[in-house]
């Protein structure tokens, strides 16, 4: 396990934030609860203020169900660009299914994704991304603020 704590978690945000500046976003979705931060960050970050986000289920503690259930939804009525923000694409199952979810609810939006870790082996591939995840990482935030075990 890997211990990702908030001193390498600062500047993968801005490497997050410098990376999709050109995409020039209106708005932002995090995906729930990981990519809470992450997506306010980028937010204040990159000057956007619509910033929203989904729950989304798709782990019980470090097991991968097999659905992923989304729970919210997003108001994108008048959008042009939101950036997805998550913490982790792992098997790519999350994201690729709130892109297909998003794309449904609003054909004419142009997507774009970013996550601080990924792995080469998922089936989804992020647009933006900032460090290979070579095994199961513990956040801070479940770590210092949560039980960790959920």
């Amino acid at each position: 396990m890997y211990y990702y704590g908030y001193k390498d978690f600062e500047p993968d945000v801005k490497s997050l934030i410098s990376q999709s500046r050109d995409f020039d976003p209106d708005a932002i979705v995090a995906i729930a609860r990981g990519a809470l931060m992450i997506g306010e960050l980028m937010a204040y970050g990159l000057k956007i203020r619509n910033i929203q986000s989904l729950r989304v289920e798709s782990y019980d503690g470090e097991v991968q169900r097999d659905s992923v259930k989304i729970i919210d939804s997003c108001d994108l009525d008048g959008v042009r660009k939101v950036l997805i923000v998550d913490d982790i694409i792992d098997s790519g199952h999350t994201m690729k299914e709130v892109v297909l979810h998003l794309k449904e609810q609003y054909p004419d939006i142009l997507f774009k994704t970013a996550a601080v870790f990924y792995k080469p082996t998922a089936g989804f591939k992020a647009d933006f991304t900032v460090r290979e995840a070579k095994g199961w990482i513990d956040f801070f935030w479940d770590v210092d603020y949560g039980s960790g075990d959920e």
